[in-house]
Formats: C-alpha cells, sequence, structure tokens
C-alpha cells in the first residue's frame, strides 16, 4: 500500500454517453471539439498514458495531436466511464467516483429572470437583515460582478445568480461587504434552499473597485448537501489513514471524509499543493485534487483557447508527479461530466469521461468501458483493504 493521487479534471468529458439526448447533449464532445478546433494541441504525456485511445474508444473518433516531448513514463491503464447518476453536475460525478450513486436528480432553478421564488428570498432577506438582492437570473459568475459590482458596492445588496446546475450562488464585496457576512448569508440561504432540493450554495467573494476590475477571490465556499452513502474518502478515513482535500473537493463532499483540506485556486497553484501535500503525506492515504478552470473558467464560459491551453499546462505538469510517487503508489485523472465549449448554452453536457491509472508497478492495460464512475471507488477499496461498493469492479483484473 502507499498513497493515493486523484488528478480530478473538472468538466473534461470524451463523448459518447448513449443518454445523451435525454439532457439535450447529443454530440457533445468535450475532449474532441477542442482538439479539432484548436489545431496542433500539444498534451504529449496525456496521449502517452492513453488519452487518445480513450477517445476512440468512448466515442468513435480520432484525435489529431501536435507534436512535442512526452516526458511522462510510468506504465498506465486506461479506459472510460459510463455515469449511472441520474445528473450531469459537479456533484452526482464526484460522489459517483467516491462510491455514491445520485438515483435522484437534484432541484434545479430557472435561468430566466426572477430565478428565485420570491418567498425564498424574502425569508433569506428578513433572517439576514438585507433589504433585498441584485441579480435574481441565470449568469456567469465573471460576468455578472462586472455588471452589477459597482451597484452592489453604492447599495450592498448581494447579487444573487444561478447556472444550469442545481445551486444558488451569491456574489459579495470580499472587503465592503465583508467575507463572514457572506458566508453567515449562504448558511442562511443554504437553510433556505433545503426544501427546493438545491445542492449547493456557492460564496462567491470579490475584489476591485469598478467595472472591468472586480475579480473573484480564493475564498469561495461551497455549502452542498452531504453524500447519500459512505463514501470512499469516509472509508479510506475511518481506517486511519489520510485523506488530504484540495481546491473545492472538500466543499463537495459536505467536508465528510478528510483529515486535512487545502484552499487553492488556479492551475498553477493547485499543481503546486497537490505536488507538496503528496511530498508531505507521510503513511497511506489520499491526495485529491479538482482542477475547476476547466470547468469554471473555460467550458462554461464557452472559451475554446482557453481550455486548450489550460489542457496543455496540465500536460506540462503531469511530469512531476513521477518525482513524488513511490513504488507503491497510484495516481488517477478522470473528469466528472463533460463541458464542450463548442456547444450551444453554457451548461455542462452528459458525456462519458475517461479514466487513466498509472504508477511504477501498475500493469498497462486497455481497461476498456466501465458502466459507472465508482469503479474508480472500488479500486482504491481494494488497494486499502476497506469495504467496497456493490456493482463496482476494481480495475486490478483487466
Amino acid at each position: 500500500m502507499g498513497k493515493v493521487v486523484v488528478l480530478m479534471m473538472d468538466s473534461f468529458g470524451v463523448g459518447g454517453a448513449k443518454d445523451a439526448f435525454e439532457f439535450g447533449d447529443e454530440g457533445a464532445n468535450t475532449f474532441f471539439h477542442i482538439q479539432e478546433e484548436y489545431k496542433n494541441l500539444e498534451i504529449p504525456n496525456l496521449e502517452f498514458l492513453g488519452l487518445g485511445r480513450i477517445l476512440e474508444m468512448a466515442s468513435g473518433k480520432k484525435a489529431s495531436l501536435g507534436g512535442g516531448d512526452k516526458k511522462n513514463t510510468f506504465p498506465s491503464k486506461y479506459g472510460y466511464m459510463c455515469e449511472k447518476s441520474v445528473g450531469k453536475d459537479t456533484i452526482s460525478g464526484h460522489w459517483e467516483m467516491a462510491g455514491v450513486v445520485s438515483c435522484k436528480d437534484f432541484g434545479h432553478f430557472k435561468v430566466e429572470y426572477p430565478s428565485f421564488p420570491e418567498e425564498l428570498v424574502a425569508r433569506i432577506c428578513k433572517r439576514a437583515g438585507i433589504e433585498g438582492i441584485l441579480g435574481n437570473k441565470g449568469a456567469s459568475g465573471t460576468v455578472i460582478i462586472q455588471e452589477l459590482g459597482e451597484e452592489h458596492l453604492k447599495t450592498l445588496k448581494p447579487i444573487f445568480y444561478t447556472s444550469a446546475d442545481s445551486n444558488l450562488q451569491i456574489a459579495c464585496h470580499e472587503e465592503k461587504f465583508g467575507l463572514e457576512n457572506l458566508y453567515k448569508l449562504c448558511e442562511i440561504a443554504f437553510e433556505e434552499v433545503k426544501p427546493y432540493n438545491i445542492a449547493r450554495v456557492i460564496a462567491r467573494p470579490f475584489v476591485g473597485e469598478k467595472s472591468g476590475e472586480f475579480i473573484r477571490t480564493k475564498n469561495r465556499h461551497d455549502y452542498a448537501v452531504a453524500p447519500g452513502g459512505k463514501t470512499i474518502l469516509e472509508k479510506v478515513k475511518q481506517s486511519g489513514r489520510k485523506v488530504v482535500g484540495i481546491g473545492k473537493i472538500p466543499d463537495i463532499y459536505a467536508h465528510i471524509g478528510f483529515t486535512k483540506e487545502v484552499k487553492a485556486s488556479g492551475l498553477e497553484e493547485l499543481w503546486n499543493k497537490t505536488l507538496e501535500e503528496t511530498k508531505a503525506l507521510e503513511g497511506d492515504g489520499i491526495v485529491f485534487t479538482n482542477f475547476v478552470d476547466f470547468d469554471m473558467n473555460w467550458g462554461h464560459r464557452r472559451d475554446v483557447e482557453g481550455y486548450a491551453k489550460g489542457l496543455e499546462y496540465f500536460d506540462l505538469r503531469l511530469p512531476e508527479i513521477e518525482n513524488v510517487l513511490g513504488e507503491d503508489d497510484i495516481c488517477f485523472i478522470t473528469a466528472d461530466h463533460g463541458c464542450d465549449p463548442t456547444y450551444k448554452g453554457t451548461d455542462h453536457t452528459r458525456e462519458c469521461v475517461p479514466v487513466i491509472m498509472f504508477g511504477k508497478k501498475v500493469k498497462p492495460c486497455n481497461i476498456g468501458k466501465r458502466d459507472g464512475f465508482a469503479d474508480i471507488a472500488e479500486t482504491i477499496a481494494e488497494y486499502f483493504g476497506v469495504e467496497g461498493f456493490e456493482g463496482a469492479k476494481a480495475f486490478w483484473d483487466r
């Protein structure tokens, strides 16, 4: 036994979901369409680990990638996973890869104005002691703070908005409104949205003085419902091992199953913290990182170039994990859903996701199609010798 590192590329789908039409996502394929539009995408390390073969298996599409020198020499098991959960959101994807399948979808607020029921807004405002809200519609978080940030500074009314995901998001100036005030407001809102079966309330603090200069800070905080069962994270923690969540990972699992939580944002810092925490982890345990930029900054904003450059940066840093993995350690690369930046709208897309497992002692092979994300959880369960997950199959036997 040893360390398990999970690198979760938020929204990096590979097409091929047989039920995509049920979600209005027929033909969506995040990876294929990015490399198709962004010519000569250079991700040699991911390609060496099997990503191109995964795309062809999942969707029948072939990647046309540029050159570049690969530096990752680890053998890998590679395949693709089809989601069992009924949603295509962050919560359901993450829960399932940790062993908990969501059989019922969450509630959603409409993206058209007004997004939130009048009685809900009234209850939140009364409990929080605020006069009203701004926004009240579906929006991109980076766009709406430029649109309403100055009015927010004048009135100190919080900016409420949502997305096609199951959430209520609240943006406030970190200094003028106050970070703790924002957190308290989100705690109230999280209690009030429970009758609507909403998965998350998200605090979105920002700084700046005028439109065009407002930027979000790393002090985002998600208030999420607890997983509907015991995850692999909780089982590993209860076995006496360490579980480190980096970025928004602890929020997604309602802070259940972690021995350490590390704040980080942006690809560079997330990579730095991942390497740092993997090196610092003593004994057996898990380091789990969500690389949210792929989804938040490029997928939802339909930014093909940004997504492609992010992939190239991720690939460039990937060989560094070799230097911090021991003889028996393993690393996973996977995703939670798709978010095709060439597709209609700005929502997630129902897609299969890649799964790559590598390490010094990993026996290379094609593990093919996996019927459920929970196969990752089952593989980790067998690795650490803890209770597994019914209906899931580990990668060791393929």
